[in-house]
């Protein structure tokens, strides 16, 4: 496993702080794809229903919120042998309030079942661009 896909590296923060539009929403569009069994033993999803139970209040203390949340049931496009199991879409008030979470001790407290729950975590910084 590259832990590139599943937990950012510097350089990725570096551009995100340089390409982001400051004081912009930014919508966190997390891929999410469980490991079958962790280190531990326990699933991947049960390692990282753990990871956000834990997360839910950073999520709040940062203004944030979960908009939406799903299950991948099939893939219509694309490769079906490395299908997502969850997608998950987080918004924040910019990058600064996401910044502040995400590199804050009490959160780095709790990655770890993150990292062991995921075989891929992708990632994306979204801006709105059409809602309804």
């Amino acid at each position: 496993m590259n832990l590139t896909e599943v937990d950012p590296s510097k350089e990725s923060i570096k551009q995100l702080v340089a390409t982001y539009p400051p004081d912009t929403p930014v919508t966190m569009l997390n891929i999410l794809r469980f490991k079958e069994k962790t280190e531990t033993g326990e699933t991947g999803l049960k390692s990282y229903q753990r990871y956000g139970a834990k997360a839910q209040a950073h999520i709040a203390n940062a203004g944030a919120k979960v908009i939406w949340a799903g299950e991948v049931i099939s893939t219509v496009i694309g490769d079906s042998d490395q299908m997502p199991h969850q997608v998950l879409l987080v918004e924040y008030a910019s990058v600064n309030a996401f910044l502040s979470m995400v590199l804050s001790p009490e959160y780095q407290a709790i990655t770890s079942d993150r990292t062991m729950a995921l075989e891929y975590g992708g990632l994306y910084a979204c801006k709105t661009i059409h809602a309804k």
